[in-house]
């Protein structure tokens, strides 16, 4: 491995851009330059990510977006969204109805100790925990195929108010008359022929579009560079 970097070397220091045959390739006009002798890639370690410990977590100044989860039945989808969750250090997430409640083995195989970082509360109706987040002076805004949705490609979040997330069950959806108690839903547009995607998936692509927009790239979060606090 090191001959080949010395190999590289040699060359872009000798003939930079200069098309020439490179030694052991039977391609002719071949051009030398850092795209094609590019350095290979390395996976980081753990102790490379700036990965915080329970406490720091929880002191954390938190992305002002939290998550409700509306009767959802699988303890799978319920972990992955903790995990989600902690991953973009969101301020919480309200599980309503039937949807299943942390400590439990099956939650913990896709949560990942998530359910320890990320805060959370239980309501028996989803429409309980509208009530609750209006009065706190949420901006409520259901993930869902509805009548006058907006593009999440076209959603702006709205400035000043914390912004509340409701993603339905995974058959039926968010419930109609949940829909009607929200400021308005956000559609992800798909072009294929299923139109109907895991309540999971669906989560991580709204959460990630929905950060990039609120938290928009500087030193300690740069989206592109890989870069983290």
């Amino acid at each position: 491995m090191a001959d080949k970097f010395k190999l590289r070397d040699n060359l872009l220091q000798q003939h930079p851009g200069e098309w020439r045959k490179i030694p052991g390739n039977n391609q002719e006009n071949k051009r030398i330059d850092a795209s094609c002798l590019s350095l290979e890639m390395r996976k980081r370690e753990n102790a490379e990510l700036g990965r915080k410990d329970l406490h720091s977590f929880r002191e954390a100044e938190k992305t002002p977006v939290l998550i409700v989860l509306d009767n959802i039945r699988s303890m799978h989808n319920v972990g992955s969204v903790f995990r989600t969750a902690d991953a973009f250090l969101l301020s919480g997430i309200y599980l309503c109805g039937y949807t299943p409640v942390p400590p439990h083995r099956d939650i913990h195989k896709t949560a990942l100790g998530a359910t320890e970082t990320v805060s959370w509360t239980y309501f028996p109706g989803t429409l309980e925990a509208i009530r609750s987040l209006k009065s706190q002076g949420y901006a409520i805004w259901a993930v869902e195929q509805a009548e006058g949705s907006i593009g999440l490609n076209q959603f702006q979040p709205p400035c000043g108010p914390p912004l509340a997330l409701i993603f339905g069950n995974e058959a039926r959806g968010v419930d109609p008359t949940v829909l009607q108690a929200t400021d308005g839903c956000l559609e992800i547009p798909q072009l294929g022929m299923k139109h109907s995607l895991n309540i999971a998936v669906s989560a991580g692509i709204v959460i990630w579009d929905i950060f990039c927009k609120l938290v928009p790239p500087h030193p300690k979060v740069d989206h592109h560079a890989g870069q983290y606090p």
